[in-house]
């Protein structure tokens, strides 16, 4: 069994092979969700947002391209860094960690998009990465939480994939626990002396998890949809749990 590091994301995030072989990630299917999520929620023109787990920024474009005031913060110097470069008077980018506060009942919406949540050890830090967001937010502020369905993917992993980007070849392994989903993704390169290993550890939320946490925080969830085109949610067949959650 692979051993995790308790901060993995901290190095792995901002490691050149991370961005190397996530690349390829879908940009019209980002572009057209946040389309769609746009004409659901309907926000007033200038509305203050928050993307909080922003990487690179494409969902934080996307989202000021339409007109509104927008910044995304993330844990990740170098994704931070690409995403500045991007940057205007209504898009900003901030290195910072979600589990700390930023900002006290400024945005009316806020977003964490693509499983970007979850990482943590400890109970603890999941509620402080969602009293971060609460807070960030006016009263009656809307969340929306992007999730992996844990019953989709337990029934739907993928345990051996190989892959080449660039000259470079990742050998990737999945499994879960009762607790955890695990990714252990190893890199061989030309340029390295030997091969590097990391581990991606994801916590198996479900609705009802996400209900306690949110509601401890004064969130309370609004609708709940099942993949990126907006179908409802079913608990054996939907890839993606999206909550919409308001502040009360």
């Amino acid at each position: 069994m692979a051993i995790v590091a308790s901060n993995w994301f901290r190095d792995w995030f901002n490691s050149p092979y991370y961005h190397k072989l996530y690349f390829e990630r879908d940009e019209q299917e980002a572009a057209d969700f946040i389309e769609g999520l746009i004409q659901h929620l309907h926000p007033q023109p200038g509305a203050t947002m928050l993307d909080v787990a922003c990487g690179k920024g494409r969902h934080s474009r996307f989202l000021a391209s339409h007109g509104f005031d927008v910044t995304g913060i993330d844990l990740s110097f170098d994704s931070i860094a690409f995403a500045q470069q991007s940057a205007h008077e209504h898009l900003q980018f901030f290195q910072h960690d979600m589990r700390l506060p930023f900002r006290v009942n400024y945005f009316e919406y806020a977003f964490n998009f693509f499983t970007s949540f979850g990482y943590f050890r400890t109970e603890r830090e999941h509620y402080n990465a969602i009293r971060t967001i609460a807070n960030a937010l006016r009263p009656q502020g809307t969340l929306v939480l992007d999730y992996l369905n844990v019953h989709y993917a337990e029934d739907h992993l993928v345990h051996k994939q190989e892959k080449e980007v660039d000259n470079i070849n990742y050998y990737i392994t999945k499994w879960f626990d009762e607790d955890y989903f695990y990714k252990k993704i190893e890199v061989e390169d030309d340029n390295l002396e030997v091969p590097i290993e990391h581990v991606e550890r994801v916590a198996k939320f479900s609705l009802g998890d996400f209900n306690d946490m949110f509601s401890f925080h004064g969130l309370q969830i609004q609708e709940v949809f099942g993949d990126y085109h907006f179908n409802t949610y079913d608990i054996k067949k939907s890839p993606r749990l999206i909550l919409i959650a308001k502040k009360v």
